[in-house]
């Protein structure tokens, strides 16, 4: 199955802007991006993405406790979930790993490579 539709929760407008070229114009995916938890969990039923990343640190409600909210809608119990945060410590990325993300993404990040990046996670949970 090839990675096309991917919804990501971000609160900072610079980061988004950046993502967005990252993603669709790099990446060749189709995105759409939310600036809060709040939304992304209004859009994804929708939109339905075959991946989401989540910011860890949001306002109002973050990255962790939306992929909570996000695992009770049942079409999103086992959709991919990769987060990107600037927290990158192994003790950080595993607990972020034991709430179920395929992966963590440090942010900065690279435009070039971030589609790559992904790619690269999805790879390992859809073939195996």
């Amino acid at each position: 199955m090839t990675l096309e539709r991917i919804l990501y929760a971000e609160d900072e407008p610079d980061i988004q802007a950046v993502a967005r070229v990252a993603l669709e114009m790099v990446g060749g995916f189709t995105v759409r991006i939310c600036s809060s938890g709040q939304e992304a969990l209004e859009t994804a039923p929708g939109f339905a993405p075959q991946l989401i990343l989540l910011d860890v640190m949001m306002p109002g409600m973050d990255g962790p406790t939306t992929l909570q909210n996000l695992r009770r809608i049942p079409a999103f119990t086992t959709t991919p979930v990769i987060f990107m945060t600037a927290k990158v410590q192994p003790a950080e990325v595993a607990h972020y790993t034991s709430l179920g993300a395929i992966g963590v993404i440090p942010k900065p990040f690279d435009p070039m490579a971030l589609a790559g990046q992904i790619r690269a996670l999805w790879q390992e949970v859809t073939n195996g």
